[in-house]
């Protein structure tokens, strides 16, 4: 688990923000955080701050055995709610806020974090705005996001929005470590979320053995588009999972916004886009590919 010196590395300004907002005693009832990089850490650490045995100029120690639990999450009175599949259900929600109502296990204070929050049914966020709204006195609801703009209006109006930006040359540099090259780096680093997602990235064969694979089709599609037809199949061959086809669309898209002496650019990029789209709609793979190709 990330501490606090890593949180500083992280993300600094938001650190020094939230360290001035705990040393004042103004941390709000309900926040908002968008973004994955070191958002989920913030809010545990400002979970301890609400528990932690030993503050440290209102800052918490995450030494003592309260920061511990929070940290291997195993403190009653921090509990977070995830997504169940697609969604976060409405019941479960309605029984964290009857929780939520009642008096801690180990104190007066309740901190409930939401991954995903954009994932909760309309009703289920219907049943989280009375208490965003009616907030107990030492109660906190921290919600997540990747991106609030999926996040429905009235929450977004009723809570404290802060931005976690992810840290691009960190996550090179993380990647150049593990032997990648710096232009793979930089593709393996745009599309990771964070430092977990960059690892499972580097990890999984599949996807490290289509990099240059897309290279040499990019660059092949600018040169001589029959030549690219016959790559199409080398990608479809290769990756089968659906999650590994949404990356390399995404690799393609960037590689071809980088490549600044193609005089196509403009119009392959917005291939790129239709053929990402139709995959999207349930089309395969190749098909979509050979459609990018010869359209």
């Amino acid at each position: 688990m990330i501490g606090s010196m890593d949180l500083a590395r992280l993300q600094p300004q938001l650190f020094e923000d939230f360290k001035n907002i705990l040393q004042s005693d103004r941390m709000n009832h309900a926040y908002l955080f968008s973004g994955n990089f070191a958002s989920f850490d913030m809010a545990l650490y400002l979970a301890k701050s609400r528990f932690c045995e030993d503050l440290q100029n209102h800052l918490p120690c995450g030494n003592c055995r309260t920061c511990r639990l929070i940290a291997a999450g195993e403190f009653s009175d921090v509990r977070v709610i995830e997504p169940q599949g697609q969604v976060i259900k409405t019941e479960t929600i309605k029984e964290a806020m009857r929780n939520f109502s009642r008096s801690g296990y180990e104190g007066a204070s309740q901190v409930f974090i939401i991954k995903d929050c954009e994932k909760m049914h309309i009703n289920a966020a219907n049943s989280l705005l009375k208490f965003i709204e009616e907030p107990q006195s030492d109660s906190y609801i921290i919600l997540l996001t990747s991106d609030d703009n999926k996040v429905l209006p009235t929450i977004k109006s009723r809570t404290q929005i802060f931005r976690f930006p992810k840290q691009l040359e960190l996550l090179v540099r993380a990647a150049e470590k593990e032997g990648f090259l710096k232009d793979q780096a930089q593709l393996l680093a745009e599309v990771a979320k964070d430092f977990e997602h960059l690892k499972q990235l580097m990890q999984t064969k599949k996807l490290v053995d289509a990099i240059p694979i897309c290279q040499r089709f990019v660059l092949t599609l600018i040169r001589d588009r029959q030549l690219a037809y016959l790559g199409v199949a080398k990608l479809a061959v290769l990756l089968t999972e659906k999650n590994e086809q949404d990356i390399a669309f995404q690799w393609l898209a960037l590689l071809l916004s980088k490549n600044t002496s193609n005089p196509n650019r403009m119009t392959d990029l917005d291939k790129v886009y239709r053929a990402h789209q139709m995959w999207k709609s349930n089309v395969s793979f190749q098909n979509v590919l050979e459609y990018m190709v010869i359209s």
